[in-house]
């Protein structure tokens, strides 16, 4: 490597730290936060559950609520759920259209968000997981507006991570970071069977 593309190197590498640095030392706010994963693709509760992962390994307390899934134990429930340091729970209807159930999916969505609702009240919580709770908005399942009211008064310090496809307009303006998950390839389309450790 020549002398010139090394000092070319290093002096665009020194803009971006001056860049870098000066983003850092304007973010002096110290707060939780409110994430939402949404999107078609795959990947979002993977993203939440790999964060709680993080969370754990700084010994901080967590809680989740499984709003969709819970006919099968997934792989995340079977290992968080024996976690110390997670408090775990599951709506355990099942997804909505193997239900085609309304009045008990409703039923059961007023169960987990009473749990949810008072995990948000409980300042020992460090970070909670509403799970494929954005589901429950588009199917009229749960007031939105009574969601946002108790994320908006929960403990300063609590992050907060909500997944799903789609984003209720009303999350979507409180939320502090959205992040979208596309799809582009599945490999379910192309005929290969869900399996376990992969999509559950």
């Amino acid at each position: 490597m020549s002398d010139e593309i090394e000092q070319k190197h290093q002096r665009k590498m020194a803009r971006l730290k001056e860049v870098v640095d000066a983003r850092i030392d304007q973010a002096q706010e110290e707060r939780g936060v409110l994430i939402a994963l949404k999107g078609n693709g795959k990947g979002k509760s993977s993203s939440a559950f790999g964060t709680m992962a993080r969370a754990l390994g700084h010994r901080q307390k967590c809680g989740v609520v499984q709003f969709i899934k819970g006919r099968i134990e997934t792989g995340e429930q079977l290992f968080f759920g024996q976690h110390p340091g997670v408090d775990f729970h599951v709506m355990g209807t099942g997804f909505t259209w193997e239900t085609q159930n309304r009045a008990q999916d409703i039923e059961a969505a007023e169960k987990a968000w009473a749990i949810a609702d008072r995990m948000l009240q409980d300042p020992s919580y460090q970070l909670l997981v509403f799970d494929e709770i954005t589901y429950l908005f588009k199917y009229k399942y749960l007031d939105v507006n009574r969601v946002v009211a108790s994320l908006q008064k929960r403990p300063p310090h609590m992050n907060v991570i909500i997944t799903g496809r789609t984003l209720a307009r009303e999350i979507a303006e409180i939320a502090d970071t959205i992040s979208v998950v596309q799809d582009e390839k599945h490999a379910f389309r192309a005929g290969v069977k869900a399996q376990p450790g992969i999509e559950w």
